[in-house]
C-alpha cells in the first residue's frame, strides 16, 4: 500500500499566477473552439494566504464529449488523464514535473453551463474580497496540516467542512453582489 504524501505549504508566490495565465495560453492553442474560458482556482489564486504549490486550472469547454474526444491533446501536453476523478460533470487531468514527480497543475474542467463553475468562482472571489475570510481559511490550513502532516487525503478531508460552510456563504455572497 503507498504511504501518504506528506503536505507542503507554501506562502503565495506572484508567479502562481503568470504560470496559470501561461498554461492557460497552453490550453487554448491546444484545444481551440471547444474551450471557452480557463480560471484559475484554488488556494495559488488568493494573494496572500499559503498554498500547496500546485496550480488548479478550471478550464470551461463547450462540450464535455469534445474534451473527452480531446485526450490526447491533453495527454500531449503532459496532463495524466483522470476522468471525472470521482466528481461527475468534471473532468480531471494532472501534470507532474517529469524530473521530480511533484505535481504542478490540475486541471477540473467543466461544461459550460455547470453549477460547479460557479461555485469554484464565488469561492475564489469571496476569498479575494474578504482578506478576512481568506485569513480564516489560511488558519484552517494550517490547523489541518498540524493535525494531518503526512496525509494530503486526511488534510483535504479536515478542510472539507470549513470549505462547505464557506462556499455556501460564498455563493450567497455573489448573488447578491450580481444584483
Amino acid at each position: 500500500m503507498p504511504q501518504p504524501a506528506s503536505v507542503r505549504l507554501a506562502p503565495h508566490d506572484p508567479q502562481w499566477a503568470e504560470q496559470a495565465r501561461a498554461e492557460t495560453r497552453a490550453l487554448a492553442a491546444a484545444l481551440g473552439p471547444n474551450l471557452l474560458a480557463v480560471h484559475h482556482i484554488g488556494s495559488t489564486a488568493i494573494p496572500g494566504i499559503v498554498a500547496k504549490p500546485v496550480i488548479d486550472l478550471m478550464p470551461v469547454v463547450a462540450s464535455l464529449a469534445t474534451f473527452d474526444h480531446q485526450r490526447e491533446v491533453m495527454e500531449t501536453l503532459g496532463y495524466l488523464w483522470r476522468g471525472e476523478g470521482g466528481l461527475a460533470g468534471r473532468r480531471y487531468c494532472t501534470r507532474n514535473d517529469p524530473m521530480s514527480g511533484r505535481r504542478l497543475i490540475q486541471v477540473h474542467a467543466y461544461e459550460d453551463g455547470s453549477f460547479d463553475i460557479g461555485r469554484h468562482l464565488a469561492f475564489r472571489d469571496y476569498l479575494r474580497e474578504r482578506p478576512d475570510m481568506a485569513a480564516a481559511y489560511q488558519e484552517e490550513k494550517m490547523r489541518c496540516r498540524a493535525l494531518c502532516p503526512e496525509d494530503k487525503s486526511a488534510y483535504s478531508d479536515c478542510k472539507s467542512d470549513w470549505i462547505r460552510r464557506t462556499e455556501a456563504d460564498a455563493l450567497i455572497w455573489a448573488e447578491h453582489r450580481a444584483n
